[in-house]
């Protein structure tokens, strides 16, 4: 019997999920939409005593099991490290969302190789290869009626040009949505559904760098940043909560390799 109730359609309650990059940032906001709403949490950054710090306010102020396992992504011995921290834990993921990344900022004329090395190693390869290497985990639990997910995090800079001297960054996350579509198409028939978001401006550290407040989240003028976008202000935790939770849930059970903007009307305007 079909069951159109919005507890059957958008519930993530039970499901393990690792959320990388999870100890700011967007990743911090998905990964407590997820506790909030029933959710084992596992999440990753490259620095032990956020993450740590992170995952404890989140389970303190959120309930339920949020695990820190800290991995730096941008090498196969931090992936490898993750894969294995995580599989001591669960025998199955339910959803992996691939928000950990990192950006490079100088002119053209001065850019280095390093920031193209940094930013691909983190940004792409991290992706391809943990998402690899989970591949067992996302299988065990999956099945055609309750698919496993993967979410990556792109950017709307992967689809229009930057307004940052962040050269390598836009490349990086078209490359990010390319794979997704590819990834896509081989993992559908494994029941696993891959699809990507391709965030604008949020309140986060990595933006407050290019806006010029040098990390400072809490002294960002954010409402000034938000008028330059057409909803007239930046994205919240529900925007990006809700749309990582339709695409984790049996509302998002059908859509497959596909990258979603949620950026206030950037792209389209």
């Amino acid at each position: 019997m079909t069951d159109l109730s919005m507890e059957h359609l958008f519930t993530v309650k039970g499901k393990q999920v690792l959320v990388t990059g999870g100890s700011r940032g967007i990743g911090e906001m998905i990964a407590a939409g997820f506790l909030a709403n029933g959710a084992t949490v596992y999440i990753s950054s490259r620095k032990v005593e956020a993450c740590d710090a992170t995952a404890a306010r989140l389970a303190a102020r959120y309930g339920g099991t949020c695990v820190s396992l800290p991995a730096d992504l941008s090498g196969l011995a931090g992936v490898d490290e993750l894969a294995a921290a995580i599989a001591e834990r669960t025998d199955h993921l339910d959803v992996v969302v691939n928000n950990a990344g990192v950006s490079w900022g100088a002119p053209v004329d001065e850019f280095p190789e390093v920031g193209w090395d940094k930013v691909f190693d983190t940004n792409v390869k991290g992706v391809f290869f943990l998402t690899q290497r989970l591949l067992p985990l996302l299988e065990a639990g999956a099945t055609a009626e309750d698919p496993s997910r993967v979410v990556n995090i792109g950017s709307v800079d992967g689809i229009r040009t930057p307004a940052f001297d962040t050269v390598s960054y836009g490349p990086s996350k078209a490359a990010v949505h390319a794979l997704t579509r590819q990834l896509a198409s081989k993992l559908v028939k494994r029941n696993i559904l891959v699809n990507a978001i391709a965030p604008g401006p949020f309140p986060t550290w990595m933006l407050s760098t290019g806006v010029g407040t040098g990390g400072d989240v809490e002294g960002t003028d954010w409402e000034a940043v938000g008028r330059m976008t057409p909803r007239g202000r930046v994205g919240s935790p529900e925007d990006i909560c809700g749309l990582t939770i339709f695409l984790c849930s049996r509302a998002g059970a059908y859509t497959v390799g596909e990258v979603i903007t949620c950026d206030g009307g950037i792209v389209v305007s």
